[in-house]
């Protein structure tokens, strides 16, 4: 045994946890197939800017002692994410707030929005997705921010998803762009690779290295193995597979100073392909005189692409129980993360995950 931590996948989940062990005396090897740290948050410099190769990231949390952790390795800027929605030639704000009911209605008051509502919300038992948002939100807001959008995001008809997926919809009666209500929020000023860098400092990483492909000889290099990648896979898919939906992003350097005005705008109507393109420079309101823009289009995921959203069906659910069970006798392995767990978690919770899961790893 040459370590006390094998840690395969050098996303945010592995690298929190490689770092809390270090710091406890504790010696780790992370791997990671890609050929690069940091998983979906790695960021790269483009034209100067720092792009978000995997989507866009923006941290927010209530949570100091995840805030004062990821800030012992970078500065944060003070980035509000205020994304906007373009439908059919018009433009609404986003979260779903008084400056959007304006822009749906011409509405200024919130008993205005509540009584338009009421009117339009399906008052029957959701019995799939369309129906839960009908519930929530009514006709206008959701045949116009939300239908095509979702549609296009699972790649499935919003009437063939079930209800649970949106538990909730938030509507907020003030005029607030603010898509968090978190206290701390923002992006690292150097990009997100260099906080992964300064937080791997000590650590030994070896990039385009699969697991799999020797996985009783990794196995061996530790006493104890964190596993962040897919259940389903390293379970050799004994139950099948688990569902994922994943992404395709066009990357473009326009020779404007600006191009859309604002980071992120989702397009929400079926006429596109895809569902939103961000500009990387409002992130961190760079000045040059080009800009970098991605276009990011949701596809089906298969063996041997990027898993991003699991797609949390009842069937998928059932199928994940089952491989969560076996890993309860395997003591040798931490299973941890977004895909290990089969759920999707902001940044700070696959952080505050990490935490938790090291603590009791070691009693």
């Amino acid at each position: 045994m040459q370590h006390d931590y094998l840690i395969v996948g050098c996303g945010l989940f592995g690298t929190t946890f490689a770092r809390l062990a270090t710091d406890a005396g504790k010696s780790c090897l992370i791997i990671d197939k890609r050929n690069h740290i940091a998983g979906n948050c790695y960021t790269e410099k483009v034209e100067g800017i720092n792009v978000h190769k995997y989507g866009a990231h923006i941290f927010h949390t209530n949570n100091k002692v995840v805030w004062d952790f990821v800030n012992r390795f970078t500065d944060f800027n003070n980035f509000i994410n205020s994304p906007k929605a373009f439908y059919k030639d018009k433009i609404y704000s986003l979260p779903f707030n008084m400056n959007t009911f304006y822009e749906l209605w011409g509405v200024t008051t919130p008993d205005d929005v509540k009584r338009i509502i009421e009117k339009q919300r399906f008052k029957g038992t959701p019995k799939n997705l369309e129906e839960q948002a009908l519930s929530l939100v009514g006709d206008d807001i959701y045949y116009t921010l939300i239908k095509d959008y979702t549609e296009k995001q699972w790649g499935r008809k919003a009437t063939e998803l079930p209800s649970f997926i949106i538990k909730r919809l938030p509507l907020r009666f003030t005029f607030n762009n603010n898509y968090f209500n978190d206290k701390y929020q923002g992006i690292p000023v150097d990009g997100y690779t260099v906080m992964f860098e300064r937080m791997l400092d000590g650590i030994d990483v070896q990039l385009n290295t699969d697991y799999f492909s020797d996985k009783e000889y990794y196995d061996n290099l530790a006493e104890k193995v964190v596993y962040t990648g897919c259940i389903d896979e390293f379970f050799n898919y004994e139950y099948g597979d688990l569902q994922y939906r994943s992404l395709n992003f066009e990357e473009y350097i326009v020779d404007l100073e600006n191009y859309q005005g604002n980071a992120v705008i989702n397009y929400c109507d079926s006429s596109t392909l895809f569902t939103r393109i961000i500009e990387h420079k409002h992130f961190e309101n760079s000045s040059s005189l080009k800009t970098v823009v991605s276009y990011e289009y949701p596809c089906e995921y298969g063996r041997g692409g990027i898993p991003f959203y699991p797609i949390n069906t009842n069937d998928n659910q059932e199928l994940y129980m089952k491989y969560k069970s076996d890993t309860t006798l395997l003591t040798k392995y931490v299973f941890g993360g977004r895909l290990s767990e089969y759920k999707y978690m902001d940044m700070h919770v696959v952080i505050e995950s990490a935490m938790n899961k090291f603590r009791s790893s070691n009693g």
